[in-house]
């Protein structure tokens, strides 16, 4: 199995809706977000992914947030903006830009990975 990783951070600021303590108020964080793409074979020229394609992807959707008010935007003025969902939705954000299964069916998304800070970080896997 291949695995490649990308990362990129932004900053936000984001509250927690039903939270009880201080993160239920407007606070930011510089986040850092990490896509792991895995497949079980290369491309032709010896490339699981692009790393180029992989970063243009993630970085537009972290465009979408970079130095937002988080809960403002859908689909976090709905979802609470913990890093859970925001990890989630980058995976979706991914599915939608890499089409891994379709246009590339020789990758899937394995994980994506938000730190809020250094030492906080939330994991989707599909």
């Amino acid at each position: 199995m291949f695995e490649v990783a990308v990362h990129d951070t932004f900053a936000a600021g984001h509250a927690l809706r039903g939270y009880k303590g201080k993160c239920e108020n407007v606070h930011g964080h510089n986040y850092r977000v990490q896509v792991i793409v895995e497949g079980e074979k290369l491309d032709d020229i010896g490339l699981l992914v692009d790393f180029g394609d992989v970063k243009k992807v993630l970085r537009a959707a972290m465009a979408y947030l970079d130095h937002r008010f988080i809960n403002e935007l859908p689909p976090f003025d709905v979802v609470n903006p913990s890093a859970e969902n925001m990890a989630k939705w980058f995976y979706e954000q991914m599915e939608n830009g890499l089409k891994p299964g379709g246009e590339k069916p020789h990758i899937r998304i394995q994980a994506v990975k938000v730190w809020e800070t250094d030492t906080a970080v939330a994991t989707y896997r599909p």
